[in-house]
């Protein structure tokens, strides 16, 4: 099953956003919150998503979704030949898109797809 990981500035935010996304898609996806620093303070970490990456690697590859700025820029420093993808999505919109997908087992590429199409879909 393809893991993702919510890559925030903020270790709370990334938190919550998991929550709300496991609240919403439900839980059979793995999922990891991966934010803030090593302190707790405001920022974005590698280590800190590593350890979350690996916390949902199964094997079939993992997606990153970043809030903005340098959260963007730290999970592209992680991006794998195709096995770690980032996703430019909305943070909880195309987390729960994502969430739904990985749920039902869809492959990398599509998960990847289903994410990103909440990028197209209005609120009004």
């Amino acid at each position: 099953m393809v893991g993702l990981v919510l890559v925030s500035h903020s270790a709370g935010l990334a938190a919550e956003a998991v929550a709300l996304t496991r609240g919403i898609a439900g839980t059979e996806a793995p999922m990891a919150a991966a934010g803030g620093m090593e302190d707790g303070t405001l920022g974005t970490s590698v280590d800190v998503i590593e350890r979350a990456m690996r916390s949902v690697d199964q094997g079939d590859g993992v997606v990153l979704i970043p809030d903005l700025g340098s959260s963007v820029l730290t999970a592209r420093l992680l991006a794998e030949d195709g096995r770690v993808v980032v996703a430019d999505v909305p943070f909880v919109e195309g987390a729960i898109a994502g969430a739904v997908a990985a749920g039902a087992g869809l492959p990398l590429p599509d998960v990847l797809a289903a994410a990103e199409e909440a990028r197209t879909v209005r609120k009004l």
